[in-house]
């Protein structure tokens, strides 16, 4: 029997979200058949943003070697001792941003951006420029990332919500929907 339910924790995930003004559109499980990792993936986007042109995509990925090791650990520690926090599954956000006719100033959004996700989201962000053809305008692509650790210990002890984290990925996720309409020449 496994000393932490995943699927159960991804479930726990999904409701947080929703309880932090999130919609959740979609999830996805990935088993790779060679390794046993697995990927767990959430779509979702705040509730007045639906139809719009950001979305969000949660990842966390499941190594089974740091799994298998936690329950180890968990199994040879006396009844009333807690794990050390020393296992973490990584928690990835993406945000999803159309292609942007008229895109930002990188610098500037990555110094707004610091602003809203804080040192508890702590944000990649980084541009691509493509051309259709050598006559036309560039057309700005942005990747914004954010990379988490979700502890395994505190997810045993039920504490993992990750509340500050979704309340700022919220917030970043506001900062793309307000400022999309400008970017996207409408």
């Amino acid at each position: 029997m496994a000393v932490i339910d995943v699927a159960g924790y991804v479930a726990e995930l999904k409701d947080h979200a929703v309880d932090h003004k999130f919609h959740v559109h979609d999830e996805r499980h990935f088993v790779e058949t060679y390794s046993l990792r697995q990927f767990w993936e959430v779509d979702l986007h705040p509730e007045e943003g639906c139809g719009g042109p950001i979305d969000l995509h949660l990842a966390l990925e499941v190594e089974p070697r740091v799994l298998l090791d936690f329950e180890d650990a968990v199994v040879a520690l006396p009844e009333d001792e807690d794990p050390p926090d020393k296992w973490f599954f990584p928690l990835t956000f993406n945000w999803g941003v159309p292609p942007l006719p008229k895109g930002p100033d990188l610098l500037r959004l990555a110094i707004d951006l610091a602003g809203v996700g804080g040192v508890e989201l702590p944000l990649e962000i980084s541009a691509t420029d493509s051309f259709g053809s050598v006559t036309d305008a560039p057309v700005r692509r942005l990747s914004i990332v954010a990379r988490q650790q979700v502890s395994l210990a505190r997810v045993l002890a039920g504490e993992e919500l990750l509340c500050d984290t979704f309340d700022r990925a919220l917030a970043v996720t506001r900062f793309f929907l307000d400022r999309a309409p400008t970017w996207l020449g409408e």
